[in-house]
């Protein structure tokens, strides 16, 4: 980082409070920092304690109403090495999403020559909107880097994601930027990676699900990271999250949005690690009220749901395609069967066994099938060490 040029902006979100944590971490580590804020953002953190942090003016207006003097946001675009955002708003993001330009951080924003990063904070609902998730992936279209933000507890005194990533952690983040972005290679691989639970609604407060974290799909992501792969990760409800410059983040909740996502994406991955545990079948139909407790029994008309593994593998150019099979009886027979008839290139089997191996626990033991069905055992090794595990052998096979 010494020496590495960023220039923050800030936009007006309690999570600001925490950015002179952040500047005085980038300034220990050798870095130059210049600050850019939104007007509302001032009545969040002081100015004074930015600029004496930083030990370079902090600039918020176009021009100085006191001394007439303009703000260059051209020469502060030119400056940088990497513009970070933080906490980005709902409301600064939505702005750079569409292209306004009502003050100085967003015309800041609009000159940038180099790499963006945004570490958006806000509360749980306006972090699951609809429009809030539209804005997002098209920034990331633009070659926005995002830090998602994570699960706990929020200004409103809900607790879940929106919370803006740690001071600590956005400094490891920009680290790992840029050693990334100046360690390319030609041999670096795009994987999809699925992950986590589907949920599918049966009224408005109950839906059908399992059992899954996600913890075995999000270390895939980080072992992968690890090693200088792209990863696009689509990850159904969990309270994991990951940050990462190489990481573009899908949040879905249903078997037919995670569907969705995969065919929007496939063509861009060489490869592809199925390890969510998706729901097979859904309610045919969506009660608009709850269901009420009358009856001694419910029967729920259920249909099938698309087969995300099935059509990823039916319809690979050239990409790698690697199902997981959780199993619980015949397991090994099970497996091939899958293999065989989903005409996958790998296929990994993961035996439930409560508290030791599968959902919920925090080891696994896999046993890893090729095409020709030659099949490795791995011992017993805690979630990321199985992934490393895996990710070493694909990228030793595949």
């Amino acid at each position: 980082m010494r020496g590495k040029r960023i220039l923050l902006g800030i936009s007006g979100g309690i999570a600001a409070y925490k950015i002179p944590i952040l500047v005085r971490l980038l300034k220990k580590q050798g870095a130059e920092v210049r600050c850019v804020l939104t007007p509302s953002a001032a009545d969040f953190v002081s100015p004074l304690v930015l600029a004496t942090l930083s030990e370079q003016p902090v600039h918020i207006e176009f021009w100085n109403k006191d001394t007439g003097v303009w703000t260059n946001h051209v020469e502060l675009s030119l400056w940088a090495d990497v513009m970070l955002i933080a906490p980005a708003t709902a409301n600064t993001l939505s702005k750079m999403a569409s292209g306004a330009c009502d003050n100085l951080l967003l015309a800041t924003y609009l000159s940038l020559k180099c790499p963006c990063v945004v570490a958006p904070a806000m509360d749980l609902d306006m972090y699951q909107h609809p429009s809030f998730k539209r804005n997002l992936a098209q920034l990331q279209e633009d070659r926005v880097w995002v830090i998602p933000a994570t699960f706990g507890a929020l200004a409103s005194g809900l607790e879940g994601h929106g919370r803006m990533e740690e001071p600590e952690n956005i400094l490891a983040y920009l680290q790992s930027f840029f050693n990334t972005t100046s360690k390319k290679t030609e041999a670096q691989k795009r994987i999809l990676i699925t992950a986590g639970p589907t949920q599918e609604p049966i009224d408005p407060v109950r839906y059908l699900s399992n059992h899954s974290t996600g913890q075995m799909g999000f270390a895939l992501a980080a072992a992968a990271l690890e090693v200088g792969h792209e990863v696009l990760l689509i990850s159904g409800p969990t309270q994991l999250s990951l940050a990462h410059p190489n990481l573009r983040s899908v949040s879905i909740t249903t078997a037919q949005q995670l569907f969705e996502a995969v065919q929007a994406h496939w063509s861009w991955a060489t490869h592809g690690i199925f390890s969510a545990a998706v729901a097979d079948y859904r309610p045919k139909e969506l009660a608009t009220q709850k269901i009420k407790k009358n009856d001694d029994s419910l029967q729920l008309d259920l249909i099938k749901n698309p087969d995300v593994l099935t059509w990823a593998a039916a319809n690979k150019t050239s990409q790698i395609v690697v199902g997981f099979a959780l199993e619980t009886n015949n397991s090994e027979q099970n497996a091939l069967n899958k293999l065989r008839y989903k005409k996958l290139d790998f296929l990994v089997l993961n035996e439930q066994q409560d508290g030791v191996s599968g959902f919920a626990a925090p080891t696994n033991k896999i046993s890893i099938f090729d095409q020709d069905e030659k099949r490795l055992d791995l011992p017993l090794l805690s979630k990321p060490e199985t992934a490393q595990a895996l990710i070493h052998y694909l990228d030793a096979n595949a």
